[in-house]
C-alpha cells in the first residue's frame, strides 16, 4: 500500500521518515519531490567493466545549466538527504521530467527499509536537454512492508552504499562475486 500525504506527514512525526531539507510545498497525494543536485558525474573510461572499480569524473552544473547529451550515461544526486527506517522508498521520475525525455534511472528506482542517503540518479537523455541545479527531477514513493524486517539496509556489513553522500556514486558492481 502506498502512503498518502497525510500518513507521510505522521511517519515524518514518528521518526520513521526523514527528508532534509524538507519542504512541505513539496509533498503531493501520495509522493514527495526531490530536486536535481549540484553535482553530475561521467564514467572516466570510454567502455566500463562490470568487474573492475569504474572511475568517475565530478563536476558542478554551473548556474547557466548544463546541457545532457544522448548516448551518454550521467550520475546525478538528489538534493535531498532521506532516511526510510519502516517503509519501501520508490523513486520515480515526475511526468514533467519525462517529457523532456529525461530518464532518472535506468534500474534502480527502489530503495530498501533502513536506507539512509542522497539518492544517485542514473540519467539518460533522448536528445540534448539543459539541466538545473535544483529543478523538480523525482518523487518518492512510499510503500508499506508486512513482517518484521531481519536485515535494515544501514545495518547490512556487505551494503554497499551506506557511506553519506552529496556527490553521484559510481556502480559498486565490483565487490560482487561473479
Amino acid at each position: 500500500m502506498i502512503l498518502t500525504d497525510k500518513e507521510i506527514l505522521a511517519e515524518i512525526v514518528k521518526g520513521n521518515i526523514l527528508i532534509q531539507p524538507y519542504d512541505r510545498s513539496c509533498l503531493g497525494t501520495n509522493s514527495y519531490d526531490v530536486h536535481l543536485g549540484k553535482h553530475l558525474a561521467t564514467y572516466k573510461d570510454a567502455i566500463i567493466d562490470a568487474r573492475k572499480h569504474n572511475e568517475i569524473l565530478h563536476f558542478e552544473i554551473p548556474e547557466t545549466g548544463f546541457v545532457l547529451q544522448p548516448a551518454t550515461l550521467y550520475l546525478g544526486v538528489t538534493h535531498e538527504y532521506t532516511e526510510s527506517h519502516a517503509h519501501v522508498p520508490f523513486l520515480e521520475g515526475k511526468s514533467s521530467v519525462g517529457r523532456l525525455g529525461i530518464d532518472i534511472h535506468a534500474t534502480a528506482g527502489k530503495g530498501d527499509v533502513g536506507f539512509c542517503n542522497t539518492w544517485t540518479l542514473e540519467i539518460s537523455v533522448t536528445q540534448p536537454v539543459r539541466v538545473y541545479a535544483g529543478m523538480p527531477i523525482g518523487q518518492l514513493i512510499y510503500f508499506e512492508v508486512k513482517g518484521d524486517i531481519e536485515n535494515l539496509y544501514n545495518k547490512k556489513s556487505n551494503a554497499k552504499y551506506n557511506t553519506r553522500t552529496e556527490l553521484p556514486v559510481e556502480s559498486m558492481m565490483w565487490k560482487n562475486q561473479f
